[in-house]
């Protein structure tokens, strides 16, 4: 049975007739069609068996629903995901290229696509949990330039140690004593954390992290806030996706209903010595509003000095982070007050469920370039009079 598809319009027609794959997370698939997007229903997270047979049949349904030939195939970068596996069988099977697209620049090109925007310079953020990174590290705190095609990381926030990887991300604990160790100050893990999480589990933990032993490092937003909602007591373990950033943003939503936002360091995206210092905040409401405070400060001077470095009025924000409407208010209010235009999903969530569209429209412009570069190399040379 065919799945049932939603349809969305863009303002500019795309270059080529591109299927996406989508995310690992909240996957969901498109078929970019010139103007039109048709969309696959909302398969879930891939870890899952079911979700992953509900992408097959969307993709076949999608492939039959094309109005012509598919120029290419559109997928995560991420080698091993199931969509990306689907996405290379289909490639194969259709005889065309499979083009991989940077998890964060696929969250900026959302708002590429639906605003109409290729060949100005733009600057974005894209903040979230995780995305593999172009170095190969995972990363999800990110400055990026948007042009054409063409995607550059311009800074991001600080590397932290995960140790036991995804384990991390479940328990924010091992994120703050992540942050003691980066401060030089692993001794203190056991002491500080031992009597909410147990003194083995932390002097394991400080072990790892002395000996860089399962820590892969992350640049990503989401752990940062993870790490400040454990250091300040909010969240140790969390029981469901978010759960640590929710406690977080709503403990400083309430502080900052009744009093005003706390001195601020200057702004910086080193959030480091801020989060480090939140062990000694007595207050956690308090803490949390000078988190978000900083990292507001931090991403808007640093967006704003890149895009006048770089000729863009405008700044795209993606990534599941600006489900805080904290965060989202702050920088967009930050950048305005700049000079600056602020570029959001408008029809689509800013977290991975629409993530197809990005990778569609990026692999669309890649292809494109890649054709015109092939028609030029095959015009003959001509001499000037």
């Amino acid at each position: 049975m065919t799945p049932p598809f939603t349809q969305q319009s863009l303002p500019v027609a795309a270059p080529a007739r591109v299927l996406a794959c989508g995310a690992y997370l909240k996957n969901s698939a498109c078929l970019l069609d010139g103007a039109r997007v048709l969309w696959s229903p909302l398969h879930g997270d891939l870890s899952l068996p079911e979700a992953c047979a509900a992408l097959e049949a969307s993709v076949a349904a999608l492939v039959a629903a094309a109005a012509g030939p598919i120029a290419a195939v559109a997928h995560d970068l991420h080698p091993d995901f199931p969509s990306t596996r689907v996405a290379l069988a289909w490639a194969r099977r259709l005889g065309v290229p499979a083009i991989a697209v940077q998890h964060h620049h696929a969250h900026l090109a959302v708002v590429q696509a639906e605003q109409g925007l290729s060949d100005t310079p733009l600057v974005g953020l894209a903040l979230d949990g995780v995305g593999l990174g172009a170095d190969g590290t995972a990363w999800g705190g990110e400055l990026l330039r948007l042009q054409g095609s063409g995607c550059a990381r311009l800074a991001h926030l600080p590397r932290l140690a995960l140790p036991g990887g995804d384990a991390a991300a479940r328990e924010p604990w091992r994120l703050a004593a992540a942050v003691l160790q980066a401060l030089g100050r692993g001794d203190q893990i056991p002491a500080r954390l031992g009597p909410a999480v147990g003194d083995t589990a932390a002097r394991t933990v400080q072990q790892m992290l002395a000996r860089d032993l399962r820590c892969p490092p992350s640049s990503a937003a989401g752990r940062w806030f993870d790490a400040a909602a454990g250091v300040l007591g909010l969240s140790v373990r969390q029981s469901a996706e978010a759960e640590a950033a929710v406690a977080l943003e709503r403990a400083a939503t309430t502080w900052l209903a009744t009093h005003p936002m706390p001195p601020l360091p200057s702004p910086s995206l080193d959030l480091l010595p801020l989060v480090g210092a939140l062990f000694d905040e007595p207050d956690a409401g308090r803490g949390a509003a000078i988190f978000h405070g900083a990292l507001i400060d931090g991403l808007v001077a640093a967006a704003a000095e890149a895009a006048r470095r770089h000729g863009s009025r405008r700044v795209l924000l993606g990534g599941g982070c600006f489900f805080n409407r904290l965060l989202g208010r702050g920088v967009a209010e930050g950048l305005g007050a700049r000079g600056l235009a602020v570029l959001r999903p408008q029809q689509l969530s800013c977290g991975d469920a629409g993530l197809a569209l990005g990778q569609a429209w990026a692999a669309a412009l890649q292809w494109a370039d890649t054709a015109d570069a092939t028609a030029a190399r095959r015009q003959p040379l001509t001499m000037e009079a």
